[in-house]
């Protein structure tokens, strides 16, 4: 029982679950997380009326694969990104713990420490994939208003395109070559405060909401390795359940960082300076319901996402795999 304990807590195996997690849950849900980024940066026409309408004209507009548009990117990142954030958990949790114990400010704060952990990766990840996700938005938008009554010249700050030619279609590889060379590596890395208001306050709610949930109707303490022993489906739902919680929670951080992070807007679009600055435009223009663009969304991301993450976590794969190598 012992050695059995001791692999559960290693750092590798952690790494790999957290990986495998990662790949499965953004493979199933990647389409709504792309819904999710184009409600979010609609500030004045409307493309979309909602989560159905969004996936809706995307197919017709783009096909089946134009819902997986910046899915490389998330699924080449998601792997290091989640694996971080659920192995420096467990890493803070175990070190929080005394005699086998875990108070519930050690849980929050060993989520806050995940949370923190993870943005060196989730930053760049979400910089490049939203201005993947958000393209089909603006030419969409360029649709509507080509097909519109001509009302005079209307300034466009979606790019340096002349003619009523769609675009080149960017790849994530000229995103980033353009990013370092006309902003640095700090190009890459914009939004990072936004990013930390979003992503702290989850890990700090979930990892806590999660641990006592995946514990309900079992007499053990409620703060001891319960991954040692809660099954797969306890796991998974537990997974869920706070995952949707905890981002239905923070969708207004969500928000303020997609609309910083995205470079290219559409007509008559704000643009920010910052996090203030952000907040300020959007109550004055949109009102405080803005903030929760693509609450329902979020919901339908990160519940699954999660879910699947723990369930497969706790499958132990990692360990499975490190036994098969040696």
């Amino acid at each position: 029982m012992a050695k059995m304990a001791e692999q559960k807590v290693s750092l590798p195996a952690k790494l790999i679950n957290g990986g495998v997690a990662g790949l499965v849950g953004v493979t199933c849900v990647f389409p709504i997380d792309l819904a999710k980024t184009r409600l979010q940066n609609q500030q004045g026409a409307r493309v979309y009326s909602g989560l159905l309408d969004c996936l809706a004209k995307t197919i017709k507009m783009e096909g089946y694969f134009g819902m997986y548009r910046g899915a490389a990117v998330n699924l080449t990142l998601v792997t290091p990104e989640k694996a971080i954030k659920l192995a420096a958990n467990d890493v803070f949790r175990q070190k929080l713990s005394k005699d086998g114990k875990l108070p519930l400010w050690g849980e929050i704060l060993a989520g806050c420490g995940a949370g923190t952990c993870q943005v060196v990766i989730t930053t760049p990840m979400e910089m490049l994939k939203i201005q993947l996700q958000d393209a089909g938005r603006l030419a969409a938008q360029r649709t509507v208003a080509a097909s519109a009554p001509a009302a005079g010249p209307t300034p466009s700050l979606v790019a340096s395109q002349t003619g009523t030619s769609a675009p080149s279609r960017r790849s994530a590889t000229r995103i980033t070559l353009e990013l370092l060379k006309t902003r640095g590596l700090r190009g890459l890395y914009k939004g990072t405060g936004a990013t930390l208001m979003r992503d702290v306050p989850f890990s700090m709610l979930y990892f806590p909401l999660f641990a006592n949930l995946n514990t309900v109707g079992r007499r053990e303490d409620h703060h001891s390795n319960p991954q040692e022993r809660a099954p797969f489906l306890q796991s998974f739902v537990a997974g869920c359940m706070a995952g949707s919680v905890a981002a239905i929670a923070v969708t207004p951080m969500d928000v303020i960082k997609t609309r910083l992070q995205t470079m290219q807007k559409g007509e008559g679009e704000d643009s920010y300076r910052g996090i203030i600055d952000c907040i300020q435009r959007i109550l004055k223009r949109e009102g405080p319901a803005a903030f929760l663009k693509g609450a329902t969304c979020r919901a339908f991301v990160i519940a699954p996402l999660f879910g699947i993450a723990q369930g497969v976590y706790f499958l132990g794969v990692g360990e499975y795999v490190l036994g098969l190598l040696g």
